[in-house]
């Protein structure tokens, strides 16, 4: 285990049967009060991509926002949010999407993201993808490319990552379960 995996371990907690029965749930407040520890993961993403080429970081509702948005300020980049469907005010671009107990929407706003542009797709958890793999189409809809993704936890039963695989060879978790 590496030191940055050890520090996200360390400030996640497990919450037994939320939201439903039979879920451990990985909380991330304990690691959002802890400011050093979050400085340090925003270091840490940096140095991830310092030496490749990214337009602007997508950061998926609502806690994709939290380490998205200072992550895309210390790249020098534009942050966009995706949201899910009616919450976005101006023209947006929709993705319906399937889950395990129905369906979801999610939008971007469509002048947000320019052709051509490589886009960085950020959320805290990765579990079975589907989210993450609407964000990408979404910035595919607007004729950009998916450089990467990167979560701060994946669950890596759920076999999320390989849903992704189709959109970006970088896949970046700092803490597998």
């Amino acid at each position: 285990m590496n030191k940055i995996e050890e520090l996200v371990r360390s400030n996640i907690r497990d919450v037994p049967d939320f939201p439903k029965e039979g879920i451990v749930f990985k909380d991330i407040t304990p690691l959002l009060e802890n400011s050093e520890a979050c400085n340090q993961i925003v270091d840490h993403l940096v140095g991830d991509y310092a030496k490749q080429k990214v337009d602007a970081v997508v950061g998926i509702e609502s806690r994709g926002f939290l380490f998205g948005f200072p992550f895309a300020l210390r790249l020098g980049v534009p942050f966009i949010p995706i949201r899910k469907k009616g919450k976005l005010p101006a023209k947006t671009l929709s993705y319906k999407y399937d889950l395990e107990y129905g369906s979801a929407e999610m939008e971007l706003h469509e002048s947000s993201i320019q052709p051509g542009w490589n886009v960085l797709i950020h959320d805290d958890l990765l579990a079975t993808g589907g989210t993450a793999a609407a964000a990408a189409e979404l910035v595919k809809m607007r004729g950009a490319n998916v450089t990467a993704f990167n979560f701060i936890i994946e669950l890596e039963f759920l076999k999320g990552r390989q849903k992704l695989e189709d959109y970006a060879r970088k896949i970046i978790t700092l803490a597998a379960y």
